[in-house]
């Protein structure tokens, strides 16, 4: 505890809002209604972490070690995701063709379907956010987080 500050009911993000917490809360409020949407289309065994397989996964198929890299995480935490969704039906695991060492983890027809829906339900809880705030604000908001992302980028 600080000293000179009484215990009290609020967390440290509470007490001094960030730019950080100004963002983290919105996104906790979009990740659980995008999961109980996709619980809802029968993917209820899709959890947030498998968002780092989905968010950067290319259409043909992505190695391992750069899945990992762009989701800044091990390689063997990322293969253990992949293993996970590839025991759900979700991505098969394969030999890369150009690199026998290197595994290549490819969506299967339910894995796109499931990628679908995460875009789908994304765009339509945006829209949602653009009725509560408004077309204009929204736009505006989209706008300011592309120039700070591309500030911060370096």
């Amino acid at each position: 505890m600080w000293q000179n500050e009484k215990m009290s009911n609020i967390t440290i993000s509470e007490a001094r809002v960030t730019l950080g917490s100004l963002l983290r809360k919105p996104y906790e409020v979009l990740q659980v209604k995008v999961y109980a949407g996709l619980a809802a289309r029968g993917f209820g065994d899709i959890r947030p972490a498998h968002s780092s397989v989905f968010r950067y996964i290319r259409p043909e198929g992505s190695r391992v070690s750069d899945l990992a890299e762009l989701a800044d995480m091990t390689k063997q935490s990322m293969a253990y995701l992949a293993g996970n969704l590839a025991d759900l039906g979700y991505v098969t695991i394969a030999p890369d063709p150009t690199d026998a060492r290197a595994k290549l983890v490819i969506l299967t027809v339910r894995g796109r379907q499931v990628w679908d829906a995460l875009v789908e339900l994304s765009f339509d809880l945006e829209g949602q956010c653009a009725a509560r705030i408004g077309a204009e604000k929204m736009a505006q908001l989209r706008a300011i987080l592309g120039e700070l992302a591309a500030a911060i980028a370096d």
